[in-house]
């Protein structure tokens, strides 16, 4: 198996040379969206990257089973296990069930993953759907002496494990460091220390999402269905375990404490994380009016966006920028990555009209090592973009008649691009691609909301943005169904 990736490692901070476990499998866990809100850019981000990661492994000649799991519940407000539970508060808010807020965010969810032509996963759990495991993951760690009940909650023991453990591992962080920089429990908190974190929670009568459990009825913590998930279908131990930046120093460092208090081993050999947003130079976030969601982005329809841009487009700017550097929007930046966007579909459209010759000036392999080496560091998707445009030179210039290529080169040639462009990258053109019915159900969906939000003003946005490009929607009692202009 052809294989010299190096991964950057989160856990020892630094690239390391790729080794399977249980080589040509690769076990690779990804956190999910919690399914309360449409997908936000940052998910987008994330969820590319990783299809990247996914896709590369693939070619590399690995089988690789993809965990990537929907948080349906248990995801408070906060993440020091306070306030609403997010999806529960959403229902409430708009009078529907739980699972109808699950359902519908799940499915923008994978149609925007469609849209931006990113590959599904092996398997993809959710947190309501492994109540049993995760119950059993807490009977375990009570059992090993490293959590502790009170009036129904249950909740994991920092302290006692960082006497045999380093809890702190992922970050580098000290316990005291940790604990210095965390606030003094109120008077009225369950817990014993400061850094203790829910493995059960007891659920009052009038909360939504509640099951039957030892330590009566409640709700699972946060951080438990991705111990839980990702045992049952990687194993004790696998290879890979990602998601954002942000999920790091919480999240994934309490995932290792349960792990680790259950079975005694750390979960992945390997911790990659995606690095965070900004909007000309700021980061994004809501507060700062600054933040906008895909469908804003693929309209135009946002005060700081001079105009929409495609997917693809969308998609090509992300991967110009490597998983682990901060991804900067702005209008000319976009507008860039558009032009060079079109500059690379154009020039590979031109591999179906060049002529071929009996003599080949072209070095296929050269180029083929040069992406190979790429993609081997660190999955560096940007290195290989600007290869990637060392090719399209080389195309122009065969179309041009100032180069030569041989039938056999001009085949290699196309079958490299094919894979690199395509297979790798995941991008589409979208000169050719005729299948947007995923990105029109999309906007159907959030026009949907928006009318039943009595946001009119959205809603007509829609549809005059789509008429615009050429679609027209019509309304009827049945729903909404569209058609070519």
């Amino acid at each position: 198996m052809h294989n010299n990736l190096t991964i950057y490692n989160t856990l020892s901070r630094k690239k390391e040379e790729f080794k399977a476990l249980n080589p040509p499998y690769v076990g690779m866990y990804v956190c999910g969206p919690t399914v309360y809100s449409d997908v936000h850019l940052g998910n987008c981000r994330t969820f590319i990257s990783f299809d990247l990661i996914y896709r590369y492994l693939k070619h590399l000649g690995y089988t690789v089973r993809y965990v990537r799991n929907i948080t349906d519940a248990g995801h408070l407000e906060g993440d020091g296990d306070s306030g609403e539970d997010k999806i529960s508060k959403k229902a409430k808010l708009a009078s529907l069930e739980p699972m109808e807020i699950v359902q519908q965010y799940t499915n923008g969810f994978h149609n925007m993953m469609a849209v931006f032509n990113v590959s599904p996963p092996s398997i993809e759990p959710t947190a309501t759907g492994h109540i049993i495991e995760q119950i059993e993951m807490v009977k375990t760690i009570l059992e090993k002496g490293f959590a502790y009940e009170v009036n129904g909650s249950v909740y994991f023991d920092v302290e006692k494990y960082n006497q045999t453990q380093d809890y702190g591992v992922l970050n580098n962080r000290k316990l005291e460091d940790l604990l210095n920089n965390t606030r003094d429990l109120g008077g009225q908190d369950e817990k014993k220390g400061k850094l203790d974190f829910a493995l059960w929670i007891k659920a009052k009568p009038e909360h939504l999402m509640q099951w039957p459990s030892p330590w009566g009825m409640g709700f699972p913590g946060w951080h438990l269905e991705c111990s839980a998930m990702s045992n049952k279908y990687l194993g004790e131990q696998f290879d890979i375990h990602g998601g954002g930046m942000d999920l790091a120093p919480t999240h994934h460092t309490n995932e290792i404490a349960q792990n680790v208090a259950s079975c005694g081993k750390h979960p992945a050999n390997y911790w990659i994380h995606t690095n965070m947003l900004t909007v000309n130079g700021q980061k994004m976030s809501k507060s700062l009016g600054n933040s906008f969601l895909p469908h804003e982005l693929f309209s135009g329809q946002h005060p700081l966006l001079q105009k929409g841009y495609s997917p693809m487009v969308v998609k090509f700017f992300m991967l110009q920028a490597h998983y682990r550097s901060t991804l900067d929007f702005s209008n000319e930046a976009l507008d860039a990555s558009e032009k060079g966007f079109k500059r690379l579909m154009a020039a590979l459209a031109l591999l179906e009209k060049v002529k071929t010759s009996s003599q080949s000036e072209v070095d296929v392999k050269a180029l083929e090592e040069k992406f190979a080496k790429a993609m081997n560091d660190d999955f560096n998707s940007p290195i290989l973009i600007a290869e990637l445009f060392d090719a399209v030179r080389i195309i122009n210039s065969i179309y041009d008649g100032k180069t030569a290529i041989s039938a056999d080169d001009l085949t290699a040639l196309k079958n490299l691009i094919q894979v690199y462009v395509f297979d790798i990258l995941g991008l589409q053109d979208e000169n050719q691609a005729h299948d947007i019915e995923p990105l029109i159900s999309f906007l159907i969906n959030i026009r949907k909301e928006a009318k039943e939000n009595k946001d009119y003003v959205t809603s007509d946005k829609i549809r005059i943005g789509l008429q615009e490009i050429g679609y027209q929607l019509k309304d009827s009692k049945e729903g909404t169904t569209w058609s070519k202009i």
